[in-house]
């Protein structure tokens, strides 16, 4: 079927509008018209490194929408349904059986090859092959191609504007307090970053009930919604001595950081200010996918440092997702605060807005009815 797609065509250029070829789903896929995408700094790292998926591509990994067909081997949804998209996972390997599905063994070739996993993709443009499939969907468009293990069936009745976040960036955030690192109330957490996962983990550890809850960003505006959020305190990170800063509000360190940020040095600085047996848990993608983090070993061995990668928040989509619109809809995860809607055609006015700072989280409204 023919769509309308926004194509990543080179490294820093913008998205560019076209229509494509989008395959008849397979016996294993769910066709879905999108309604709404959120934007993920993922989406804008991988069209910005020369590395990973070949361009022209479709990208976008926050689909919302509604299936309109499914293959002969798909009993999950139906048409009609009203779908949430996340990432893919195989559902057969060791860590997916233990409901684990972040860490799948097929999730690098089920999410960042742009293929199949037979080699196969999924759009084409006249005798061009675009890269698709990514997160299993590739949803900067008006319809993707998508899998039972990665959507997640929602009432009808909800926004899919503003739940679509959920399928990556909110449940990262909130999962990585919640699932990876485990907070336990009453202990400390910093949050490198104020962004989208960064506040959805901000919120998390409200709910957790960890104190303090410290935010770090550069915009003034992130710290104050940081603040109102549920952070109990927010630094500046060019305001001067970060390490004396925090250590001023926790003497002892810090229990956890949570770098959303990406940035090597940012994260360096958190082991002077990690408490023994503290842990630094790693999710904001690097602009640079060859950038290392260097660890002092003496230091990690005599407090007991721990750091760990973290993938989606450690989430089981069907069970994490439906707990996540619980827990908004009862007025206790209010992440559709960090929302702003900006029409489809308008992508990279609203990657200029949010780079920065004037939006925090955009999702991009597919149909019309989205955009009010």
């Amino acid at each position: 079927m023919k769509i309308t797609a926004a194509l990543a065509v080179g490294p820093g250029q913008p998205f560019a509008f076209g229509e494509v070829t989008l395959d008849e789903p397979r016996a294993d896929e769910v066709q879905v018209r999108i309604v709404a995408v959120g934007l993920c700094h993922t989406d804008i790292a991988f069209r910005d490194q020369q590395t990973g998926v070949t361009q022209p591509a479709v990208l976008g990994h926050e689909g919302a929408g509604v299936v309109e067909a499914v293959g002969a081997a798909v009993t999950k949804v139906a048409p009609g349904d009203h779908v949430l998209l996340t990432f893919r996972s195989c559902g057969a390997c060791a860590r997916c059986l233990a409901r684990d599905p972040c860490y799948c063994a097929q999730l690098p070739a089920m999410n960042f090859s742009g293929r199949r996993l037979d080699g196969s993709s999924a759009i084409h443009d006249g005798e061009r092959v675009v890269s698709s499939n990514f997160f299993g969907q590739s949803s900067f468009a008006t319809h993707a191609l998508a899998y039972e293990r990665n959507v997640v069936k929602i009432d009808p009745a909800l926004s899919l504007s503003t739940y679509a976040p959920l399928g990556c960036g909110v449940q990262t955030g909130a999962g990585s307090v919640l699932r990876s690192l485990d907070c336990q109330p009453g202990s400390s957490l910093l949050v490198i970053g104020a962004g989208t996962v960064g506040l959805s983990a901000v919120m998390a550890a409200r709910l957790r009930g960890c104190a303090p809850i410290i935010a770090l960003d550069p915009l003034a505006s992130r710290r104050s919604l940081a603040l109102e959020l549920g952070a109990t305190h927010a630094i500046d990170p060019f305001a001067g001595d970060i390490v004396a800063a925090v250590r001023a509000i926790a003497p002892a360190g810090v229990d956890s950081v949570l770098d959303a940020s990406g940035v090597v040095s940012a994260i360096e600085s958190a082991f002077g200010y990690l408490a023994p047996k503290g842990t630094i848990g790693l999710v904001g993608v690097p602009n640079d996918s060859a950038a290392v983090l260097t660890v002092s070993m003496g230091l990690a061995i005599t407090f007991g440092f721990g750091v760990r990668g973290i993938i989606e928040g450690d989430s089981d989509p069907d069970a994490f997702i439906p707990e996540l619109i619980e827990l908004h809809l009862a007025g206790k995860f209010p992440f559709d605060r960090l929302i702003r809607v900006y029409p489809f055609e308008d992508i990279n006015a609203a990657i200029v807005d949010q780079h920065e700072g004037k939006a925090v989280k955009v999702v991009l409204a597919v149909s019309e009815q989205e955009r009010t």
